[in-house]
């Protein structure tokens, strides 16, 4: 029996737009149907944002029981399963968050900006937990803190922690100048799991190996344990059917930059770049099943991207 092609919610950014242009938004794609929906976009979205985040866009995605969870710069969301947000809630130390997830009744939440970790309980509506990475004496260690507290770290963005992954055997997490996938145990002692290319996103365990996007090389790679690896290139489209290609590169992500990265069951991998494009690898096959492409637009590009886990 063929096995039904997934949904995927997605989140996009935009670099180098105006305050009053359009920053990005909340996506689901259903690859089975074909099918494209906006949910709200930053700016014409019925919810005011102005004051709740410092930099504009929607990024890390988590669901819990029927809702779902959604991080901007220094916030989190909670939305009902038809978007509506329910919850808003600030951190002075959520700097700059990138991805999310969630473990049990707790989401934790990257923080560049504090080279941080945070924790929020979902039973309570506060933020318990807060870990702060360092490196001393050629080795990787941290501190914990209390981010309801002004006992916390100073404003540092040394490693930009932007990758956070976490199950029963510990808080997988990693930044793109890391260069190094790192584990943090019950003993708050931090290892490395694997080594990672410069600006490498979204790096994980999966299967007997690491996934991750290799950024710098443009494509999604899968490392297993026994030396093998598997790439799957990203796509790219001709230069002419690029919008704003022109624009300044220093606002803008260059083409087939690759972040946003999901295993859709124990088979395909769904992938996110730029311009806004998400793609789905078939780890079977070792296949490109196909891509669905949201706008030309170069300034746009995916940044979360998880499997819709509701039945509809």
């Amino acid at each position: 029996m063929t096995k039904k092609l997934p949904k995927l919610v997605a989140t996009s950014v935009v670099r180098g737009n105006q305050p009053s242009e359009r920053q990005g938004g909340v996506f689901t794609v259903d690859f089975e149907k074909q099918e494209i929906k906006q949910h709200f976009d930053w700016n014409t979205s019925e919810i005011d944002f102005k004051g709740r985040s410092g930099n504009r866009s929607l990024r890390g995605i988590a669901f819990s029981d029927e809702e779902i969870l959604i991080a901007a710069s220094d916030v989190l969301f909670r939305c009902d399963r038809s978007f509506k947000i329910k919850t808003i809630s600030k951190n002075y130390y959520l700097q700059d968050c990138h991805e999310i997830c969630r473990y049990e009744q707790t989401i934790f939440l990257t923080s560049p900006g504090f080279d941080s970790l945070l924790a929020f309980d979902l039973d309570t509506k506060e933020y318990v937990w807060g870990f702060h990475l360092m490196r001393q004496y050629d080795q990787w260690a941290g501190h914990t803190f209390d981010p309801c507290s002004d006992k916390g770290p100073i404003a540092v963005n040394e490693y930009h922690i932007n990758t956070v992954y976490v199950d029963s055997t510990g808080i997988y997490f990693s930044g793109s100048r890391t260069k190094a996938l790192l584990h943090l145990d019950n003993k708050m002692k931090v290892s490395e799991i694997s080594s990672l290319p410069a600006g490498a996103h979204n790096a994980r365990p999966y299967r007997d190996g690491i996934l991750f996007n290799d950024t710098e090389s443009n494509c999604v790679r899968y490392a297993a344990r026994d030396g093998k690896d598997l790439a799957f290139k990203i796509l790219t489209y001709d230069e002419g059917d690029i919008e704003f290609a022109d624009a300044d590169g220093s606002n803008v992500a260059q083409q087939g930059f690759g972040r946003g990265l999901c295993p859709v069951g124990d088979r395909f991998v769904a992938g996110g770049s730029s311009p806004s494009t998400i793609s789905l690898y078939d780890f079977d096959t070792n296949q490109t099943v196909g891509s669905v492409n949201l706008t030309m637009d170069i300034r746009n590009a995916i940044h979360g991207l998880e499997p819709w886990p509701f039945d509809d």
